[in-house]
């Protein structure tokens, strides 16, 4: 094996890590106590939800980023119970919902589809590919734009931009979205834990596989697109859904 290919083997050694890089929900209040979490997409200005199988009948309190809607239960709302039940409001009409078994996770999330009055277990399908997709072409994008203004132009640079950063961005971004909680503070410890091993992957692999320019420029290019990334990245996990 010779030295190019030992390092493109480190390179995937890395991102094989971060996949596999194991993740632990701490079962501690120091950011967020357990909860339960009904997801609406689109949800309308005026709708509510109540846990009505609970005495003081608590109000589901709401957090909206971008198109989804987090309507959240918390331990203080709750009481241990094998049946919850909630009363939906929108428009002027009302109908009811029930968690039938008990909860079983730190964070319990849920599916609200107001059109056919359905919950359901879990996220609604797709929706960690689209934001998998949404934050690996923003990226793309924005170190793009720098690997342009390093002066990069030659074709089979940027095939090799496109294919390190779909393999290292798109790691990343699976991997922040394996699990845990639908909440922002979470996501920017794994952000910039996960950004740690791209910028190790991303130093190695350009210097070696680009010949456009010297080593020096592929290497501050590298150092540079991911710093800025990692600030964007924080941006973005604030402004989408996580």
């Amino acid at each position: 094996m010779n030295k190019h290919s030992k390092w493109l083997a480190l390179v995937m050694i890395l991102c094989t890590l971060m996949i596999f890089m194991p993740y632990t929900i701490v079962l501690a209040n120091s950011a967020q106590p357990p909860s339960l979490v009904i997801l609406v997409n689109n949800p309308p200005e005026d709708l509510s939800i109540v846990l009505v199988s609970n005495g003081s009948q608590p109000k589901a309190r709401v957090r909206r980023v971008a198109w989804e809607g987090y309507y959240a239960f918390y331990t203080s709302d709750m009481q241990v119970t094998s049946q919850y039940t909630l009363k939906v409001t929108t428009n002027g009409e009302s109908f009811d919902c029930t968690i039938g078994t008990p909860l079983q996770h730190y964070n319990n999330v849920f599916t609200l589809n107001l059109s056919n009055r359905e919950l359901r277990s879990g996220t609604y399908p797709f929706r960690r590919a689209l934001l998998v997709t949404i934050r690996l072409l923003l990226t793309l994008l924005l170190e793009g734009i720098i690997f342009w203004l390093f002066n990069y132009r030659q074709k089979r640079s940027w095939i090799i931009f496109f294919y390190v950063n779909i393999v290292t961005q798109g790691v990343l971004n699976i991997w922040l979205n394996s699990g845990g909680p639908l909440m922002p503070s979470y996501l920017i410890f794994s952000l910039i834990l996960g950004e740690f091993f791209v910028f190790m992957a991303e130093m190695i692999a350009f210097p070696i596989l680009v010949k456009e320019h010297g080593q020096s420029r592929s290497l501050i290019y590298a150092f540079v697109a991911n710093f800025i990334s990692l600030i964007a990245g924080g941006y973005i996990i604030s402004v989408l859904p996580v």
